[in-house]
């Protein structure tokens, strides 16, 4: 029994290399990490909360540190898992800190522009 056709192969509509994906999701995680870090202290100095309980300990027992050594421990975490991980599925990764941190972005901006 053959399993060839078990799996599709899906090619993305630009001819786009896994390692030319991957750069460009860690630029995005770069962006949603700023954006993500600014956007939360705007609305803290706005008097909103930060709803992640962890990242509440953090800030509220170190501040602007806090929050980037959480942000530093996802990123060093991904980086560790990234050489598990065969060439064509490493992107996974980026995208796995990058979506998170974007859909942050958006609800902190969201959550600023009903009290501003």
């Amino acid at each position: 029994m053959s399993s060839d056709a078990a799996y599709r192969q899906y090619e993305l509509p630009v001819d786009l290399s896994p390692a030319t994906l991957e750069r460009a999701l860690w630029v995005l995680v770069g962006l949603s990490l700023v954006g993500d870090v600014v956007t939360t202290f705007v609305g803290l100095h706005l008097g909103l909360a930060e709803s992640n309980p962890v990242a509440r300990s953090a800030i509220d027992g170190y501040g602007l540190a806090g929050m980037l050594v959480l942000k530093g421990l996802a990123i060093g975490v991904g980086l560790l898992c990234r050489p598990l991980l065969p060439a064509a599925y490493r992107p996974i990764v980026p995208a796995g800190l990058a979506l998170p941190w974007t859909a942050a972005v958006l609800i902190n901006l969201y959550m600023i522009s009903t009290v501003v």
